[in-house]
């Protein structure tokens, strides 16, 4: 019998091999789940917190990403609060909430969903994008697996008609330089949409997590957290 890593690591190979079909579904017992925790290229430790500088949409943006000390039951699971902070030319633009959980057995990172607000002149102005696994059809997806394989594709969202954010990794090997410092062994992913036109990508340094985000580049990391 297969064990729950060896049956990811399967499907994620299968998934690229054929070169067209992203990993919908893990095999994952939720009770293996916890909502603190990190693997190479995901740190799930409250405290934890990352900033990011650069231009997007034409304005001046600062993101900033903080691991909560607040956790949330999502379809069963304990998952732990992730909040993503946007500032635009010095206006807040968007808060989301979002939610994770690690498998304690392969260090697998989940994601469970999201509590978006976007805001105009100080206001909330919309929610689009939020959803949550277990509602509507929605079910968790892949956030970060333990072990990258290159080529690998994934869900990192299954909301149909909300969200269904995927990923596929195009290096492991990346070397890039931010403001916070030069990164070596980078993953590279692509993420792309379902529901939606475009690319973007995004690196991943080991120890630290996102150091790019599209066009935002890591400035700050503050190691907090229990």
């Amino acid at each position: 019998m297969k064990t729950t890593s060896s049956l990811l690591i399967t499907a994620l190979i299968c998934g690229s091999a054929f070169g067209a079909k992203f990993t919908e579904t893990f095999g994952v017992d939720k009770a293996d789940l916890a909502s603190t925790g990190s693997n190479r290229f995901f740190v799930l430790m409250p405290g934890f917190q990352t900033t990011f500088e650069g231009e997007e949409g034409g304005k001046q943006t600062v993101l900033t990403i903080t691991v909560l000390n607040e956790i949330k039951m999502v379809d069963g699971v304990e998952t732990r609060v992730v909040e993503e902070r946007e500032v635009a030319e010095g206006q807040l633009a968007e808060v989301s909430r979002n939610y994770f959980a690690i498998s304690r057995i392969t260090g697998d990172v989940y994601y469970f969903g999201e509590d978006s607000e976007t805001y105009k002149n100080g206001k909330v102005s919309g929610v689009e994008g939020s959803w949550l696994s277990g509602v509507n059809g929605a079910h968790f997806g892949l956030a970060m697996p333990a072990t990258p394989l290159l080529g690998a594709r994934y869900y990192q969202e299954m909301a149909p008609k909300v969200a269904m954010d995927r990923a596929e990794v195009t290096s492991l090997e990346e070397k890039f330089e931010t403001p916070a410092g030069r990164f070596e062994h980078c993953l590279k992913t692509e993420e792309t949409s379902a529901v939606e036109v475009g690319k973007e990508l995004k690196l991943y340094s080991p120890g630290v997590g996102l150091i790019l985000d599209g066009d935002l580049k890591l400035t700050k990391v503050v190691r907090g957290g229990n």
